[in-house]
């Protein structure tokens, strides 16, 4: 399959997550593109019905593409945990779900942490603590062509979570570096350090 270009200009960020849309946008930036957020312009977040990242992403880029009929770019990323058999995985955000007061739904990314420590608890002071983060990056014109890009990192879960600079499941991941530093978290990663080695990043090279 051929590649098409993406041109410099607008397009459609297709998240209603405001630390995920800060996160692209500061990778797309330096190549003259302009992201506007699908919360922005009011757009409908589609149900994630998807069974794999890639479903979730493409279903997600396609409803931004043909809502404001300009290109848009998805992102379905997840936790991936060895000893839990890979989960939480494409369900990460469902993990974090929690009916508030008056029936308000919202997202607890500290109760979604405490979830995964549980479950990792309950095998054990040896269990596996191996994890990955993974990022599935889907771009689709108005005209209906659409294309995939993946990315990962790898580290281990820590607990109890630390650092304030994250979002999600950053405060108990910590990643594998390169120099050997193995004691910090995404959470207390400087954003930029975090932008240049994570799965977002991994994915953007891609």
């Amino acid at each position: 399959m051929t590649h098409r270009k993406l041109a410099p200009g607008k397009l459609i960020i297709a998240s209603h997550n405001q630390g995920k849309v800060r996160e692209i946008r500061a990778l797309l930036e330096p190549y003259g593109i302009e992201p506007v957020s699908a919360g922005d312009l009011d757009l409908p977040e589609p149900e994630e019905t998807g069974t794999t990242f890639a479903e979730n992403a493409l279903l997600k880029a396609r409803a931004s593409a043909e809502g404001a009929n300009c290109v848009a770019l998805a992102d379905d990323s997840g936790l991936c945990v060895a000893a839990l058999d890979g989960r939480p995985g494409v369900y990460t955000a469902d993990w974090a779900e929690r009916q508030w007061f008056e029936g308000e739904k919202g997202r607890d990314w500290y109760m979604a942490m405490g979830k995964v420590e549980g479950k990792l608890a309950e095998q054990g002071p040896d269990v596996d603590r191996s994890a990955y983060f993974t990022c599935t990056l889907a771009l689709a014109w108005p005209d209906g062509h659409s294309e995939i890009f993946e990315g990962q990192v790898h580290g281990s879960l820590v607990w109890p979570p630390r650092g304030i600079m994250g979002f999600g499941y950053d405060p108990v991941f910590q990643p594998n570096l390169q120099d050997g530093n193995h004691d910090v978290t995404f959470a207390e990663l400087d954003p930029e350090a975090k932008h240049a080695m994570s799965h977002r990043a991994d994915a953007f090279n891609k």
